[in-house]
C-alpha cells in the first residue's frame, strides 16, 4: 500500500489537485520557476497533509520554501524516476527553545543513509491519525528522552520546507522527498532543567547542543551552495559546547563554531553542517523574535490550529 504507515502530501490549486509526485517540486506548484518561497494553506485532512492555494476548514496559512538548488526544482519539467508506491511524505521537526533562550539542535549519526553527520532539530515522519504537535512531541521524546508536559510550553508553526535527499543533483537523483513542518516549542523550563532529563537515542543522535541566539543568527546567515565555507564573526566564540553521545556515556566536548557555519558544498562529499531546512526555520524564528510576541499560541491551543 502506498505510504503505508506514513502520511503523504497532497496539493490543491484552483480547487483541483491530488497526491504530490515524488521528485517534482511541491513548492513549484505555488510559485514561478525563479522563486523559491510561496504562501500556502496547509492542514491534516482525511489522512493526508494538504497544501492549497486557498484556505480550507482547519487550515493554517504559512510559508513554503525550497533551496535554489533543490533537485525537484531542477528536474522539472521532466519527471524524476518515482519509486513504486512512494509519493512525497510529510514530516515534522521541532525547534525547542528553553526559557533561558538557547535552542536545542542534534547531530545525526555518521552511519545514517540520509543526511548523515548533519545538525538538525529532532523530528520525523507523520504517522496516520497524528496531529503535527503530537508528532513533534513524540519525536522529541524518542530522540532525546525529553517529555514536555501539557501546560509547560507554547508552540507555533514556523513554516514548511521541501526537503530532498541527496540535496543536490551532483550527488545523484532523489531518493527521499519530504515536506517538513517546522514547529517552534517554547518551554517554560530553563535549559539546565531540560538538560538534566535528556537521554538521547544513539541510533538517531550522535551529539546535541544548546545554542545561543547570537550563534543561531550567524548560522541562519550562511547560504548553502556557496563556494566558500562560513567564517566565524569576531563577535562569536571560537567554539561552542556540545555533548557527544557514544557508548551510553554522554561527554562534554567543544565544537569549532566554524563547523556550524559550514555550507553545503555544490560538488563532492557533504560536510558536517547545519541543514539547509534548519537554517530556513531559524530565519523564520529570528523574524518571529523580532515581532511583538513571536506569534506564539497558548499552551493548550496547539491542536486547534491544525485539526
Amino acid at each position: 500500500m502506498a505510504g503505508l504507515g506514513r502520511v503523504l502530501v497532497h496539493v490543491r490549486r484552483g480547487g483541483e489537485g491530488g497526491a504530490a509526485r515524488f521528485g517534482q517540486s511541491v513548492t513549484g506548484s505555488f510559485c514561478s520557476p525563479h522563486e523559491d518561497v510561496a504562501a500556502v494553506s496547509c492542514g491534516l485532512q482525511r489522512g493526508r497533509f494538504l497544501l492549497a492555494d486557498a484556505a480550507f476548514p482547519g487550515s493554517t496559512e504559512t510559508i513554503l520554501g525550497r533551496p535554489p538548488f533543490c533537485p525537484a526544482k531542477l528536474l522539472e519539467p521532466r519527471a524524476a524516476a518515482e519509486p513504486r508506491g512512494r509519493g512525497v511524505e510529510a514530516a515534522v521537526a521541532v525547534l525547542l527553545q528553553a526559557a533561558t533562550g538557547p535552542v536545542l539542535l542534534t547531530r545525526r549519526p555518521h552511519g545514517l543513509r540520509v543526511f548523515p553527520n548533519v545538525w538538525v532539530p529532532p523530528g520525523g515522519h507523520v504517522e496516520p491519525d497524528e496531529e503535527l504537535l503530537a508528532v513533534g512531541l513524540r519525536e522529541l521524546q524518542e530522540e532525546t528522552g525529553l517529555r514536555l508536559a501539557a501546560g509547560t510550553f507554547t508552540w507555533r508553526l514556523l513554516g514548511l520546507w521541501e526537503s530532498v535527499y541527496p540535496p543536490m543533483l551532483s550527488r545523484g537523483p532523489p531518493r527521499r522527498h519530504h515536506i517538513v513542518a517546522y514547529l517552534l516549542l517554547r518551554s517554560q523550563e530553563p535549559h539546565e532543567e531540560l538538560e538534566a532529563r535528556i537521554c538521547p537515542s544513539e541510533a538517531e543522535v550522535s551529539a546535541y547542543a544548546w545554542l545561543e541566539p547570537h550563534v543561531l543568527e550567524a548560522i541562519a546567515a550562511t547560504e548553502d551552495g556557496a563556494e566558500r565555507p562560513g567564517r566565524v564573526p569576531s563577535t562569536l566564540p571560537a567554539s561552542v559546547s556540545i555533548t557527544e553521545v557514544s557508548g551510553g556515556s554522554p561527554r562534554a566536548a567543544q565544537l569549532p563554531t566554524a563547523t556550524l557555519l559550514n555550507v553545503a558544498p555544490a560538488e563532492g562529499e557533504d560536510v558536517e553542517r547545519v541543514s539547509t531546512g534548519t537554517k530556513f526555520a531559524l530565519r523564520l524564528w529570528l523574524e518571529a523574535r523580532g515581532g511583538k510576541n513571536g506569534g506564539q499560541t497558548g499552551p493548550e491551543e496547539a491542536s486547534g490550529g491544525w485539526e
